[in-house]
């Protein structure tokens, strides 16, 4: 080992490996701490039911991970790294039986909200088609770190997606269109009449149309592994099972790079109450189930789908995410589940399958939403439990003894709602500094926020290399 390293990087989620990545190759030495004895972060799998089911913790389907524009740059095929592709990427079922679907297939999707709205769907997204890798470079980087390549696009956009989503779904006629909508809104946890929920929503309904929402054979751990094994190439180094307590903990090096929560990384790097004001989100409660066959959706093409958004009517939607961010637990959930194993037979025992689901809930709720779950889904998939094997349940108290950075079992490592969807953890041009020169941080507590895309950890990355080509 060098006398001293160039950075040194504390939690090997997919941010924090993306990050140790990025600085590998540009011939930096760098090394990975991870208190967890693998790596992965929110992207991981393990047998959570019984043994031969396969569930992912936390994130299961990867609409931003196959579109990321850093991951595009890797080759993480040639580290196990394969992208499978449902026959729908999502499916939106409703009480009459009947269901909307997010196609691939823009004409498919508009169809599916009905000859009232299919033509305001085909102008809402059409024009955007075909310029997915500009627009989610420009999207998710800041202006300071890289000036926009297509600044018209990025503009337009800006200026559809800024408003809340609310705004955005008075375009539509028919209730389809507007609870499909919602749902996208819903992934990342925010009231829908949020500043910049718009994009949100317009975000994934574009990632669906461009690049599918696909699931990684063998799970979410395959993301995670295939950056760890690239980074071991490139000559990084990774030490698991190694909890950092205060920055002493860690080997001398140029710059510390955070994948932690901002809490964490004050405690540990000695920045007093630097993220004081920082807000943590409402929670989720999550099950993950070990299923005798498929789910028995009446509709069907939930029955073909990789994801499907349960929750029949925007105002449901709406409701159920003012609940949890006001600190109920909703009586009728709003529901986003996956189907993994329709794609990969890996991940179940053959003709079992896997089934991951989760509804919001306050920040740090303690309750139990197992039965409010599943007649949410009996709702729409009648005779779901008799087909229960075995459930694995996590709450806001087991998600965050799971994932440090889920501070009260808020998955999106910080609220995702007002100014703090844009400008996290803190109003600056430069939200990966710290007070201290040589403490950054990584993790999705920076733009542009959740999902296991790495452009986190890109962006604090070229904030690092250009402190230290300078230095």
């Amino acid at each position: 080992m060098p006398s001293m390293l160039d950075a040194v990087v504390v939690g090997a989620g997919p941010n924090g490996l993306t990050a140790a990545v990025e600085l590998a190759r540009r011939g930096f030495a760098v090394e990975v701490f991870e208190a967890r004895e693998t790596v992965g972060g929110g992207a991981r799998t393990e047998e959570l039911t019984l043994p031969g089911f396969l569930h992912d913790p936390c994130s299961a389907v990867h609409p931003l991970g196959v579109g990321s524009p850093v991951f595009k740059t890797m080759p993480l095929d040639r580290y196990g790294l394969e992208w499978l592709h449902p026959e729908l990427p999502m499916a939106h079922p409703f009480d009459d039986g009947t269901a909307a679907v997010l196609s691939r297939s823009v004409a498919e999707t508009a169809a599916s909200f009905g000859p009232r709205d299919a033509g305001a769907y085909r102008r809402l997204v059409t024009p955007f088609l075909g310029r997915w890798d500009t627009l989610a470079r420009d999207f998710m980087s800041l202006p300071l770190t890289a000036l926009p390549r297509d600044p018209v696009t990025l503009a337009r956009f800006g200026l559809t997606g800024l408003p809340p989503s609310t705004w955005l779904m008075k375009r539509f006629r028919d209730d389809r269109a507007r609870a499909l909508f919602a749902g996208l809104v819903a992934h990342v946890i925010a009231p829908l009449d949020g500043l910049a929920t718009g994009a949100v929503g317009l975000m994934f309904a574009l990632a669906a149309h461009e690049g599918g929402w696909p699931l990684p054979r063998g799970g979410s751990q395959s993301i995670s592994d295939a950056l760890a094994g690239y980074l071991r190439d490139l000559g990084g180094v990774v030490h698991t099972g190694f909890e950092v307590k205060r920055l002493d903990d860690l080997p001398p090096a140029r710059a510390y790079i955070f994948d932690t929560s901002p809490t964490a990384a004050a405690r540990i790097a000695g920045l007093g109450r630097a993220y004081d004001g920082y807000r943590y989100g409402a929670s989720v409660f999550k099950i993950d189930y070990a299923l005798d066959g498929p789910v028995p959706w009446t509709a069907q093409e939930p029955r073909v789908a990789g994801t499907v958004q349960i929750g029949p009517s925007s105002r449901e939607i709406g409701t159920a995410l003012r609940q949890a961010a006001g600190g109920r637990a909703p009586g009728t959930p709003f529901l986003i589940g996956a189907q993994p194993s329709l794609v990969d037979p890996s991940r179940a025992p053959r003709g079992k399958h896997a089934f991951w689901t989760y509804g919001h809930v306050p920040h740090g709720w303690d309750g139990d939403l197992t039965e409010a779950v599943e007649r949410q889904i009996e709702r729409f998939a009648p005779g779901f439990g008799d087909r229960v094997l075995a459930r694995a349940t996590a709450g806001p108290a087991e998600l965050f003894a799971r994932n440090a950075n889920y501070v009260g079992g808020d998955i999106a490592c910080g609220a995702a709602s007002g100014l703090q969807l844009l400008l996290r953890p803190k109003i600056s041009a430069f939200p990966y500094t710290t007070s201290h020169p040589a403490v950054y941080l990584c993790s999705s507590a920076t733009p542009p926020g959740p999902g296991v895309h790495g452009m986190s950890g890109h962006n604090a990355a070229k904030a690092v290399w250009r402190r230290l080509r300078r230095g």
